[in-house]
């Protein structure tokens, strides 16, 4: 079963801004929250679906890779993992929920759930790719080195000199987080807000690693192999999950983007997946007819000028453009035709033009030499 376009999901045009689609998603969430429907598994369902399309909506680099590659291009990092079911103790969404379930619970109320300082995604990196015009349009294989953070090679990532050097907090014992009730006449409400003893870590050392002092980190760089797609343009990006920083107490490493920028081509200019190429050709060409050499990004190609052909025609060569980066159908090249006229004719040349204007019954005022043209005759 194919997946719902996330801006039908919300209800919303393509081009609804921020607002917008917080304000459907908003409204999506109070009707469905399981919290506010338990034992409705419709409910549960539709606002697994709505937090799922908000997510990538609300992200604006997910949003224009599902805008360019569609469910592809986001390659399900939505909101879908929410898991099996959902307890009446709440949740935690992060962020990028907060503030929408702080409107609808009225603040932190449903914080027992999954907690802020446990294990965190690491940070993305975004890096800018070069390629040529015929990468972009057959794909290719790059590699680009990027600096990023890894576990310390001396200490393992544990930040400490040693193994004993390194103790459960005793203010939070390892939480990394301490908590404080207070009842309401709504209920018990928790505050839960970092440890200050332990910044959130769970763990004290005692005595620091000498190489990375505690952190338990360093900056390395490690070469990546990048497959870029056939038919990318400058503005296509390219994730590669778990490629990015590490993340924070197990979490899982950030996400690597590549944004492609394609260099521009001598001959070939792109139209979509269409390429256009203007053919310069000889007045002889163009009045007589001829068979030609045409450029295209497969190689050289015959085509037939017909006698009589005009400065300006365009001819289409069918399936010579640039493949659709989603894998289907190819588009074509637009050849425009332009006449070159002939410069510095000798007077036998200019001859056989007046007798051809004299057959046509055409009259020509030719632009007479001046003196300096003249001068530069004779001396030049």
């Amino acid at each position: 079963m194919s997946k719902r376009d996330y801006y039908e999901i919300l209800g919303v045009d393509k081009n609804a801004d921020d607002k917008e689609i917080k304000r459907a998603y908003r409204k999506l969430a109070k009707k469905y929250h399981p919290d506010l429907n338990p034992d409705d598994k419709e409910s549960e369902v539709k606002f697994k679906e709505a937090s799922e399309a908000y997510e990538v909506l609300s992200n604006s680099e997910k949003r224009q890779r599902y805008d360019q590659f569609g469910h592809q291009g986001v390659n399900g990092q939505g909101a879908g993992g929410f898991g099996g079911g959902f307890s009446g103790q709440g949740f935690d969404f992060g962020d990028i929920f907060g503030d929408v379930f702080g409107d609808i619970f009225g603040g932190g109320g449903f914080s027992n759930g999954r907690r802020r300082n446990g294990p965190r995604k690491g940070a993305d990196i975004k890096v800018a790719l070069d390629i040529t015009f015929k990468e972009a349009a057959f794909g290719t294989e790059k590699k680009i080195d990027i600096k990023r953070t890894e576990n310390c090679t001396k200490c393992n990532g544990t930040g400490a000199k040693s193994s004993s050097d390194k103790k459960t907090c005793s203010q939070c014992n390892g939480a990394g987080e301490v908590k404080q009730a207070q009842n309401t006449p709504f209920g018990q409400f928790v505050n839960v807000r970092t440890c200050p003893t332990c910044n959130g870590t769970g763990e004290i050392i005692t005595d620091p690693c000498t190489k990375c002092n505690g952190t338990g980190t360093e900056k390395k760089t490690k070469r990546i192999t990048i497959n870029v797609p056939a038919g990318v343009d400058t503005g296509s990006v390219i994730p590669l999950r778990g490629e990015g920083e590490p993340g924070e107490k197990g979490g899982p490493r950030g996400d690597l983007y590549i944004y492609i920028n394609v260099l521009p081509h001598e001959i070939f200019h792109r139209d979509g997946n269409d390429v256009v190429l203007e053919l310069p050709i000889t007045f002889v060409q163009a009045a007589l007819g001829d068979e030609v050499e045409v450029p295209t990004l497969d190689g050289k190609v015959k085509y037939k000028i017909n006698e009589g052909t005009q400065t300006g025609t365009v001819f289409r060569l069918k399936n010579k453009g640039i493949p659709s980066v989603r894998g289907y159908g190819r588009g074509d090249q637009y050849v425009k035709v332009v006449i070159e006229v002939p410069k510095n004719l000798n007077e036998s040349q200019k001859d056989i033009l007046r007798k051809f204007a004299e057959q046509t019954g055409e009259t020509v005022h030719e632009q007479k030499k001046g003196f300096f043209d003249k001068v530069k005759d004779i001396f030049g």
